[in-house]
């Protein structure tokens, strides 16, 4: 028999269908319910040979959490990307983007 895990994501929407509350929990991963504020779903449609993709937060994200949510999940994007193609040159490039993004963001850590 093949093991099958669950991903959850539940969305409480206000009155104008914006998301107030954002909770998720993974069978394998020990969280339950866990509040967050914003998740990038992007799934790989083979018929269509397209992206789908659900990109939500909440209304009291601020955009400076914005900011640094967009270039961790750009990073971890390199890392997958590398991962999966072992194209490691092209995510080296990605990376120093990832650092271009930060410095104009201005999110890089003070030294």
């Amino acid at each position: 028999m093949k093991k099958t895990s669950t991903i959850e994501l539940s969305v409480a929407l206000n009155e104008n269908n914006v998301p107030e509350t954002i909770q998720w929990s993974a069978a394998d991963s020990g969280h339950k319910d866990a509040a967050t504020k914003a998740f990038f779903l992007a799934l790989w449609d083979a018929k269509e040979n397209n992206t789908l993709r659900i990109d939500l937060w909440t209304e009291d994200m601020s955009v400076d959490e914005m900011k640094q949510f967009f270039h961790q999940t750009l990073l971890t994007m390199a890392d997958s990307f590398e991962k999966a193609t072992g194209e490691g040159k092209i995510c080296e490039d990605l990376r120093d983007y990832c650092y271009h993004f930060a410095d104009k963001m201005n999110i890089l850590p003070r030294e």
